[in-house]
């Protein structure tokens, strides 16, 4: 079995810095002296993004105009949330959910783990993962508007 180049390592490296990857999926191919790993990283192509090797401007979205007071203001705990988990296990903030996926939490008014696993790009291993702290904040900035949550089970129900 051949190791891939630092070049190749490279290449895959700079492609999903520069992609909003969903997944990435390995699987080892057993073949005696001819096994090799296979590689599958799925991703989303934006507007934004190089594509036949000419790049168009991404537009922000500015989430504070968008979203009213109450609002920005769960997005911004959520953010911050993100932000420590991320830091805590030394992985870039977008591997555990995007601001666009944090806004839809808040504006869906996410507060079940299937709510949370019907947004776009949030797979079952990031349910799996990051949505009991994440619905933790979502069902107590959302509970006092809403009283009917299920209290047997926290709200966190499948």
């Amino acid at each position: 079995m051949a190791k891939p180049s630092e070049a190749e390592v490279n290449a895959l490296n700079t492609f999903c810095a520069n992609h909003r990857v969903v997944s990435v999926d390995k699987q080892f191919v057993a073949q005696g002296e001819l096994s090799f790993w296979s590689v599958c990283v799925q991703y989303i192509v934006h507007d934004g993004e190089k594509r036949n090797g000419v790049e168009s401007k991404r537009e922000r979205i500015d989430y504070r105009e968008i979203l009213n007071e109450q609002d920005f203001t769960v997005y911004a705990d959520l953010r911050a949330l993100r932000k420590s988990i991320a830091e805590r296990d030394g992985i870039p903030l977008y591997a555990l959910f995007t601001n666009g996926q944090l806004a839809e939490m808040v504006t869906s008014r996410v507060m079940t783990i299937s709510a949370m696993g019907a947004i776009d790009g949030i797979g079952k291993a990031r349910v799996e993962k990051y949505s009991e702290v994440f619905l933790q904040l979502l069902i107590r900035a959302f509970s006092t508007n809403s009283g009917n949550l299920d209290e047997k089970n926290n709200g966190l129900t499948k």
